[in-house]
């Protein structure tokens, strides 16, 4: 570290290990880890829990103290304590216990007022909001779900923050993948019952992921029990997975039927208008001047979440800054031409025609035939309307490649998936399945 660096001896370490680590895991059991002292070449960092110092010393404590070494700190070993609770947390009950009731970080950017509302999930973002405002009296679980970036976590942050802002309210979130890590570190430190004392007496419970939880037979048992005890005492339950509860693999019947009781809600893929309505909202949150044109180019390549638009815009926008450039309709093209070559090289009407004929069970010729059989019409319909979200081909171009059809005929199919996707879950899940894999 040079004379001048500001950063600690555990910053330098957090760097490592967010290369190292997944995503996940670094969030999880990192990322709110903080530098607290350093004194005879041991290095002390503090973290929320004792869930958090068990884990962190059974998984990760040989490689932390390989890393203090290979940087020359002069670090000969990492201690880690369970952090004192902050005044004005929104834990805060002031005899309670000092630990933080938020294992991880709800995302400050994560809040309603930045939340972009479609057709696409406008159900899901009203159903959040009624809980927000009405815990527990109102969808009591309320279960979301969707695709990978479609925003369920940020309604759950969202969700969070707006209550932390009422109150002393007791609140966790977290993800199913930490709790089962949390379950796994406490049967082996014999430590369940501070486990079961923390998240039974929660007044909020917000869950990430839950589709994680699947197989996992002793979570499944200590969730199930946490879940009838936080509900029995009108506490509010808020869950998401990339699924409906009847998808979830390994799940046992009677937590699929627990997380049925309340309210389900889906979100779907957003359409264009709702994904150049996100670019447009990012950018102004980002104080940045977004192009019409650089907007529309970005939401027409980037169709499948919301996590890829944005990181097609932050791209943009850090390249923007580094090079004192300003954004253009031709630096766009040039700074993201990865869309355009993923989108050109892998997607073809062949390829969906393929994807398609392979979740419903059919040859890929079937759908250039001229049979009226709904096992073939439906899949064709889907085909065609996948090929207009993923292809520039005309409607013209479209009916010719399946078996010489009129472009009304193409129309037809498209306006039928589109209506068929506002009220049917099974063929929004099929569509994401197909779009996803192109990506």
């Amino acid at each position: 570290m040079s004379s001048d660096d500001q950063r600690t001896p555990w910053d330098l370490i957090k760097e490592q290990l967010a290369r190292k680590l997944s995503a996940e895991s670094y969030q999880n059991w990192i990322l709110r880890a903080r530098f607290a002292n350093l004194e005879n070449k041991i290095l002390t960092v503090a973290v929320p829990d004792e869930g958090t110092v068990a884990f962190l010393e059974d998984e990760y404590k040989t490689l932390i103290n390989a890393l203090a070494r290979s940087l020359g700190t002069g670090i000969d070993n990492v201690v880690f304590v369970v952090d004192g609770l902050r005044p004005g947390h929104a834990g805060d009950r002031g005899g309670s216990s000092p630990e933080l009731e938020s294992p991880i970080t709800l995302n400050p950017k994560f809040t309603f007022d930045s939340f972009v509302v479609g057709a696409c999930n406008q159900f899901a973002h009203a159903a959040a909001q009624a809980v927000a405002i009405d815990p527990s009296r109102r969808y009591n679980p309320l279960y979301l779900y969707g695709g990978v970036g479609m925003g369920k976590t940020h309604l759950m942050h969202a969700i969070g923050r707006s209550l932390i802002t009422r109150g002393k309210m007791r609140i966790i979130y977290t993800t199913s993948e930490r709790f089962t890590n949390e379950v796994v570190s406490g049967i082996k430190l014999g430590r369940m019952a501070q486990l079961r004392e923390r998240y039974r007496s929660a007044d909020v419970l917000l869950i990430d992921d839950i589709q994680s939880l699947g197989s996992r037979d002793r979570t499944q048992e200590e969730f199930f029990h946490t879940f009838n005890e936080l509900h029995d005492a009108q506490k509010q339950i808020v869950i998401s997975s990339d699924c409906p509860p009847k998808d979830i693999t390994g799940l046992v019947e009677r937590l699929r039927s627990r997380f049925e009781w309340g309210l389900m809600a889906d979100i779907q893929a957003p359409d264009l208008e709702t994904r150049m309505a996100i670019l447009q909202k990012k950018a102004e949150i980002d104080g940045i001047q977004l192009p019409q044109e650089v907007c529309a180019f970005i939401a027409e390549k980037t169709k499948s979440n919301v996590r890829e638009l944005e990181g097609a815009l932050t791209k943009l926008i850090a390249y923007s800054s580094l090079t004192q450039t300003p954004i253009s309709p031709l630096m766009a093209k040039q700074v993201l031409k990865h869309l355009v070559e993923k989108q050109e090289r892998r997607i073809t009407i062949d390829s969906i025609m393929k994807a398609v004929s392979e979740k419903y069970g059919i040859k890929p010729t079937q759908l250039r035939e001229k049979s009226n059989r709904k096992e073939i019409v439906v899949p064709r319909q889907v085909a065609m309307y996948i090929t207009k979200e993923l292809t520039p081909a005309s409607l013209p171009e479209i009916g010719r490649a399946f078996g010489g059809k009129h472009h009304t005929t193409v129309i037809h199919s498209i306006d039928k998936i589109t209506a068929e996707r506002q009220h049917n879950p099974e063929m929004n899940k099929l569509i994401h399945s197909v779009i996803d894999s192109f990506q």
